[in-house]
Order: structure tokens, then C-alpha cells, then sequence
């Protein structure tokens, strides 16, 4: 693909903009986020960071994936229904920690994976036990 026009027909998006930034925006609709992710790798795209925001009154969130192709930065937004949202990790390993951090801070759970408990040394308890602080 040469263009973000190009990019635009092949997901049969109408509507993209450019914000003030420089970023291009995509409306998702119905876009399914795995091939799209799918879509941009065989484009050579690379990933950058998901920006997760809390919309007012209880609408639910807003995860902004963004994207860099040919140093353009790409932005796809997604509104997660019942705040679950299918992984990219297995897809786009560089998605991982900001999956967990979305996934910890909004309680949004990425479908797909299996969120492991963090161990800060080998064979020890996750979490810190207060008792034992206390002393």
C-alpha cells in the first residue's frame, strides 16, 4: 500500500482526519481489532503505545491504538463493550505491558490471555504482607 487513502479503502473506512498533532485518525465502526493489527504488520507498521481514557457520565472508555507507517502516526480509536477488549498481544508481543497497565488501572480485561500474577523473586508470595513489614 502507498497511501493512507490506500490504507482507508482496503479496512473500508471513510472517515479519516487529521488532528493538530499530525495524527491520522481512522473511524473503527466495525473494524476487528485483531486484523486490523494483522493488517498494519504485513504493512510493516509499528506499534507505539494503546492510550486508554475514561469517558464522562459512565460511557464506558476510549483505547486509542496508535501506529507509526513510513513515519506517519496512525490512530484507531475503540469503544471496549462491558469493558472487555480481545488481546493483540499474541499478535503484537509489544503490546503486552500496556495491556497489563490498562488492564490494572481501568479494569478492562483483554480477552484472549491470562494475566499472570508478577513475582518480584523467584518462588516468593505476590503482594507484600503488612504483618511481616510491621515487625
Amino acid at each position: 500500500m502507498n497511501s493512507i487513502e490506500d490504507l482507508a479503502a482496503e479496512l473500508k473506512v471513510n472517515d479519516v482526519f487529521t488532528d493538530n498533532s499530525g495524527v491520522k485518525w481512522f473511524t473503527t465502526g466495525n473494524l476487528d481489532i485483531r486484523e486490523l493489527v494483522i493488517l498494519l504488520g504485513q504493512e510493516g507498521a509499528r506499534f507505539i503505545t494503546i492510550t486508554a481514557t475514561e469517558l464522562p457520565m459512565n460511557q464506558g472508555f476510549c483505547l486509542e491504538y496508535l501506529w507509526d507507517l513510513n513515519g506517519k502516526l496512525l490512530g484507531f480509536p475503540f469503544y471496549p463493550t462491558c469493558n472487555t477488549m480481545p488481546s493483540i498481544y499474541d499478535i503484537c508481543e509489544a503490546a503486552d505491558w500496556i495491556e497489563r497497565e490498562i488492564h490494572e488501572e481501568f479494569s478492562i480485561e483483554f480477552t484472549g490471555r491470562v494475566y499472570e500474577p508478577l513475582l518480584l523473586r523467584e518462588n516468593d508470595h505476590t503482594g507484600v504482607n503488612l504483618h511481616e513489614v510491621a515487625k
